[in-house]
Protein backbone atom coordinates (compact mmCIF):
# COMPACT_ATOMS: atom_id res chain seq x y z
CA UNK A 1 0.00 0.00 0.00
CA UNK A 2 2.82 2.37 0.80
CA UNK A 3 4.24 2.02 -2.72
CA UNK A 4 0.82 2.70 -4.27
CA UNK A 5 0.21 5.73 -2.08
CA UNK A 6 3.64 7.19 -2.78
CA UNK A 7 3.47 6.33 -6.50
CA UNK A 8 6.92 4.74 -6.60
CA UNK A 9 6.30 3.36 -10.08
CA UNK A 10 5.06 6.35 -12.09
CA UNK A 11 4.02 4.07 -14.97
CA UNK A 12 1.74 1.92 -12.83
CA UNK A 13 -2.04 2.01 -13.16
CA UNK A 14 -2.41 3.33 -9.62
CA UNK A 15 -0.02 6.22 -10.28
CA UNK A 16 -1.48 7.12 -13.67
CA UNK A 17 -5.06 7.19 -12.40
CA UNK A 18 -4.31 8.53 -8.91
CA UNK A 19 -5.66 5.43 -7.17
CA UNK A 20 -4.34 5.72 -3.65
CA UNK A 21 -7.18 4.53 -1.42
CA UNK A 22 -8.10 1.00 -0.45
CA UNK A 23 -11.90 0.71 -0.37
CA UNK A 24 -12.31 -3.05 -0.94
CA UNK A 25 -10.26 -6.18 -0.49
CA UNK A 26 -10.60 -9.94 -0.26
CA UNK A 27 -8.24 -12.31 1.50
CA UNK A 28 -7.00 -15.62 0.12
CA UNK A 29 -4.63 -18.23 1.55
CA UNK A 30 -2.48 -18.32 -1.59
CA UNK A 31 -1.41 -15.50 -3.93
CA UNK A 32 -2.47 -17.45 -7.04
CA UNK A 33 -6.05 -17.53 -5.76
CA UNK A 34 -6.03 -13.76 -5.27
CA UNK A 35 -4.61 -13.23 -8.75
CA UNK A 36 -7.27 -15.49 -10.29
CA UNK A 37 -10.03 -13.61 -8.45
CA UNK A 38 -8.64 -10.24 -9.55
CA UNK A 39 -8.51 -11.36 -13.17
CA UNK A 40 -12.07 -12.67 -12.90
CA UNK A 41 -13.37 -9.38 -11.50
CA UNK A 42 -11.53 -7.31 -14.09
CA UNK A 43 -12.73 -9.45 -16.97
CA UNK A 44 -16.29 -10.31 -15.98
CA UNK A 45 -17.51 -7.43 -13.81
CA UNK A 46 -18.69 -4.14 -15.28
CA UNK A 47 -17.86 -1.01 -13.30
CA UNK A 48 -21.39 -0.88 -11.82
CA UNK A 49 -21.03 -4.43 -10.51
CA UNK A 50 -17.64 -3.60 -8.99
CA UNK A 51 -19.15 -0.56 -7.28
CA UNK A 52 -21.97 -2.75 -5.90
CA UNK A 53 -19.36 -5.18 -4.55
CA UNK A 54 -17.55 -2.31 -2.82
CA UNK A 55 -20.84 -0.92 -1.47
CA UNK A 56 -21.73 -4.32 0.00
CA UNK A 57 -18.57 -4.28 2.12
CA UNK A 58 -17.84 -0.57 2.52
CA UNK A 59 -20.89 1.61 1.68
CA UNK A 60 -19.14 4.82 2.79
CA UNK A 61 -16.01 4.02 0.72
CA UNK A 62 -13.88 4.56 3.83
CA UNK A 63 -10.09 4.27 3.40
CA UNK A 64 -9.51 0.76 4.76
CA UNK A 65 -5.75 1.02 5.11
CA UNK A 66 -5.90 4.19 7.24
CA UNK A 67 -5.22 2.28 10.45
CA UNK A 68 -2.14 0.71 8.87
CA UNK A 69 -0.20 3.92 9.54
CA UNK A 70 -0.03 4.84 5.84
CA UNK A 71 -1.67 7.96 4.41
CA UNK A 72 -1.69 9.38 0.88
CA UNK A 73 0.92 12.11 0.31
CA UNK A 74 -1.71 14.72 -0.55
CA UNK A 75 -3.57 14.45 2.77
Amino acid sequence: MHEHKEKFNIKSFTAQYNCDRLVYYEEYPRPIQAIEREKFLKKRFARKMKEELINSMNPEWVELSADWGITPSGL
